[in-house]
């Protein structure tokens, strides 16, 4: 499996079957990790984690606090697609990270993305 990252008029597929997703809240300035899976049914949220609580960042049912983050399984089906907007109001961007490294996306207002499980090529 790859994951197909779309960033303005460019397309970047990587090669990995797992990558997690973290940002900074934009009000209570703390970090929220998801990680999920690539799968041949799209993005598989495998687990969520927020290191402490606050404005909209309660942790989900059955959370459990470990190493100073409330850690849960959100109970979802995969999804087709994940839409990351830049509003420019956070300290960063999300950091994606996977198997051969880290990058950024949405580091400033307007810098969208769109994230999902590469589709195999039709052969010709």
């Amino acid at each position: 499996m790859s994951l197909c990252i779309a960033l303005a008029a460019t397309v970047l597929t990587i090669p990995t079957t797992s990558f997690t997703l973290s940002w900074v809240h934009s009000v209570e300035k703390v970090e929220w990790r998801e990680e999920w899976a690539v799968t041949s049914d799209g993005l598989q949220l495998k687990q969520a984690g927020v290191k402490g609580s606050g404005a909209g960042m309660e942790p989900g049912e059955g959370a459990i606090l470990e190493d100073g983050w409330w850690r849960w399984t959100p109970p979802l089906p995969p999804l087709p697609e994940l839409r990351l907007a830049a509003s420019g109001k956070t300290p960063g961007g999300w950091t994606l990270c996977h198997d051969a490294g880290c990058m950024t996306l949405g580091m400033k207002a307007g810098e969208d993305s769109v994230i999902t499980a590469c589709t195999p090529s039709a052969s010709p």
